[in-house]
Parts: structure tokens; C-alpha cells; sequence
């Protein structure tokens, strides 16, 4: 099965297993309510802990988090700095034009007149939009804003990202 991201624990809060959790997911409301199934994928290799969401709150710019049987801050401690995940199964079909950042990094780029620019390696939020970041050989890595005056056309089956560079993207 496969498992993705949704948050990271960075830290305890308080000593009744309470945890302090950074978001990476969109879809955050969705991801962290009460009853809600997540994953700790310990270190690679080791078995994966299935956890059910007993309580959540916001706060500030994270999510705090109780695990039902799991309240009790020494048997939380373990798990700082551990991946938060759902399994595959739990992802939602999004709408056309929308995708998961895993179905993006890795795809290959190509431009307006099919001259290839890289593979996508990474997406960063950086507010208003999202920035691709294509891994270029014997180049610095070319930023894409996720625009649709850049981003034309995008082929998860084929593999590929369509894109129009306008003026200044690549320097």
C-alpha cells in the first residue's frame, strides 16, 4: 500500500499525548478530524502504526491532536518528528485540473515547441501560487509559477508537463 504525507509532529503538547502538528496537506479540515485514521511510518524498513484521531484543534498555524489509547505524553514522545500519513486508498478523487504533488513530481518537462526542460522535482508553496522546480541538467533548476499562463497542458498517464515560458522565467 502506499502512504502520503499530510503533517509532521514536531513536538508534545502538554503530558496528555496531545501532539503539535505541522500541516502539508491541503486539505487539513478534511485530513484531521475526530475518527480519522493516520499512519507513522517509524524509520524505512520498520512497521507502520496505524492511529485514530481521538480529538483535534487548530492552532495557530498547526494542528493539535490526541490519539484515541494513546493519551499519555510518554507514549508520544517517540513519535516527534515522525510523518504523519494517510493511505492511498483514503485519497479523495479531485476535481479536473487539480492533482496531488506526488502525481507531479516526476513528470517530465517540455516547452512550447517540444524542446525538453527537465523533470519536476519538487513543488513549493509559497502562497499565492505553487512553484515547480525542474531539475535541469548543466543548468540551474528552472522555477515554474503553477499559473495557466504557464502551466498548458499536463499528461499524468503520459508523463509529461506542457508548458508556455513567458518572458523572464528563463534567464
Amino acid at each position: 500500500m502506499e502512504y502520503y504525507e499530510v503533517g509532521r509532529i514536531v513536538n508534545t503538547h502538554g503530558i496528555k499525548g496531545e501532539v503539535k502538528v505541522a500541516v502539508t496537506t491541503d486539505f487539513a479540515t478534511e485530513r484531521f478530524k475526530k475518527g480519522k485514521k493516520l499512519y507513522i511510518l517509524q524509520n524505512e524498513g520498520e512497521k507502520i502504526v496505524s492511529l485514530k484521531i481521538k480529538s483535534a484543534r487548530n492552532f495557530k498555524q498547526f494542528q493539535l491532536l490526541v490519539f484515541e489509547g494513546m493519551e499519555d505524553i510518554n507514549l508520544m514522545e517517540k513519535y516527534k518528528n515522525k510523518k504523519l500519513m494517510i493511505s492511498g486508498q483514503d485519497q479523495e478523487a479531485l476535481s479536473d485540473g487539480s492533482y496531488y504533488h506526488h502525481q507531479i513530481v516526476g513528470l517530465h518537462v517540455v516547452d512550447e515547441n517540444d524542446q525538453s526542460l527537465g523533470t519536476i522535482k519538487e513543488i513549493l508553496s509559497l502562497g499565492a501560487n505553487d512553484v515547480w522546480v525542474v531539475e535541469r541538467t548543466d543548468r540551474k533548476d528552472l522555477l515554474l509559477p503553477a499559473i495557466k499562463d504557464v502551466i498548458k497542458q499536463v499528461d499524468i498517464e503520459a508523463g509529461i508537463v506542457r508548458v508556455e515560458l513567458l518572458d523572464g522565467l528563463d534567464d
